[in-house]
């Protein structure tokens, strides 16, 4: 549609990009909050006394929580709309930061964590739903993909609070405080959020759903102008009109197809094995030798790359598509994963290969496998079941992380290094297979359009 991608005026595009931003704070509390672990749980262990099994649950119970979250946010979004939950999103993280700050025994900290993890999961699935309906065709990836460089920035940013925070004292003193001013830092985002959400409108499609015609019209003008507006403003109108809104359509003829796409996107974004080494880089490294130090500088690497191929995918994916960039990045994740595999089966630890092949990963999954599952999961659905199924497939993604979060430590253990990344590699070819076979090019196409090339 030639409407679709005409230049925007400038006043536009910063309208745009300024509600994308603060959209995309979900991400950077999901990054926070799933990071923030990893320098805390070591000290908590201490703190607690717990034994291995309990380590576990501290460390999974705001996963259960995500799951949970992503769980309801479908159905609350559609009913009560996009930025109410949103809201409901911010509060809850903050009553978790500051209640996992303060536990004085472990179920309090579960608990509190579980309240945030009910948060972030609900803002998982809603910041880019939430842009995907109020951004323009021709820049929708782009802005949907702020969402993961959200969340690989908030990610790197707890690693260096919490670096800075165990450095103010020692051993003893984190054991007894360091671990709480590293989770109660979480109030300040959860805190910026929460104000900056209250400058951003509602989400246009959701508004013409329930009827509130004007408030739509006034925000997709905002976005795409006042010609271009009315335009898009009777797309959604045909498109709602031709939509029963109930979960029975998702599983219709063309439909089914979209929920496939969705499922296995979200599915295979964790099982390809990206959180194996998020999670657990330096404890790999360290297992084959490398000084904590060493290990250390090197997930940090890892960090800084993960970031830099983030920008990369966002300039290329509204330029050279989501199924071109996931052809590629898949295809470069199977040959990094095949080289890890063969470095750990012969044990090539000394020398680059090792590192090179991890980082290269790394940039593979960053560039294209990072964003595109949630641009793509943001477009592909019908707007009157589009909270529904994204809270659907954003479940599946936090199961996966759940079994890559409780299975790569026994899957070292077992099998070792070099079968566990090749079974990430053999999930990576099934996903380049599918994604050759039935995932569409959805580049620079209205939600409209994409919605009825799945019933064509």
């Amino acid at each position: 549609m030639e409407t679709a991608v005409k230049h925007q005026a400038p006043t536009t595009q910063g309208f745009v990009l300024k509600v994308s931003v603060v959209a995309a704070l979900g991400g950077l509390l999901f990054g926070y909050d799933t990071a923030v672990i990893a320098g805390a749980i070591g000290f908590l262990q201490t703190k607690f006394n717990l034994s291995p099994a309990m380590v576990g649950w501290a460390a999974s119970s705001a996963i259960w929580g995500c799951a949970f979250g992503a769980m309801f946010a479908g159905y609350f979004s559609d009913r009560f709309g996009r930025k109410k939950v949103l809201l409901v999103t911010a509060v809850l993280f903050f009553i978790s930061s500051l209640g996992a700050s303060i536990p004085t025994d472990l179920t309090q900290f579960v608990i509190a964590r579980f309240i945030g993890g009910l948060g972030i999961g609900a803002a998982s699935m809603l910041s880019p739903l939430y842009i995907s309906e109020i951004a323009p065709a021709k820049s929708r990836g782009t802005l949907v993909s702020l969402y993961q460089l959200a969340i690989v920035i908030g990610i790197n940013l707890i690693y260096f609070v919490n670096l800075k925070i165990a450095s103010l004292g020692d051993a003893a003193w984190n054991v007894d405080l360091g671990w709480r001013y590293m989770l109660g830092s979480g109030v300040i985002p959860a805190f910026l959020f929460l104000v900056l959400l209250f400058l951003v409108p509602e989400s246009p499609r959701w508004l013409v759903k329930k009827n509130r015609d004007a408030e739509a019209l006034d925000t997709l003008e905002k976005v795409n102008g006042r010609e271009q507006a009315l335009e898009v403003m009777a797309e959604i109108k045909a498109a709602l009109s031709s939509e029963t809104g109930t979960v029975k359509e998702l599983f219709g003829r063309g439909l089914r197809m979209a929920l496939i796409v969705g499922v296995v996107l979200s599915l295979f974004s964790q099982i390809t094995g990206i959180n194996a080494i998020i999670y657990y880089a330096p404890e790999i490294f360290k297992s084959i030798g490398f000084a904590a130090e060493s290990a250390f500088f090197q997930t940090v690497l890892i960090g800084v790359i993960n970031t830099l191929f983030t920008f990369i995918a966002i300039w290329l994916i509204d330029r050279a598509g989501r199924r071109t960039l996931l052809l590629w990045g898949v295809t470069g994740m199977i040959i990094c994963l095949l080289g890890t595999g063969i470095c750990f089966y012969f044990n090539i630890t000394q020398g680059p290969w090792l590192l090179i092949f991890i980082l290269g990963y790394i940039a593979s999954f960053a560039s294209s496998l990072g964003p595109i599952p949630w641009v793509i999961m943001s477009e592909i659905f019908p707007t009157k079941t589009r909270g529904i199924a994204m809270s659907f497939c954003t479940i599946i993604l936090w199961i996966g992380v759940l079994f890559i979060t409780q299975f790569t430590p026994m899957l070292l253990e077992s099998i070792g290094g070099a079968f566990t990344f090749w079974l990430f590699m053999v999930n990576s070819i099934i996903l380049l297979v599918f994604t050759w076979m039935k995932i569409p090019e959805t580049k620079q196409r209205t939600l409209e359009e994409i919605e009825r090339s799945w019933k064509h």
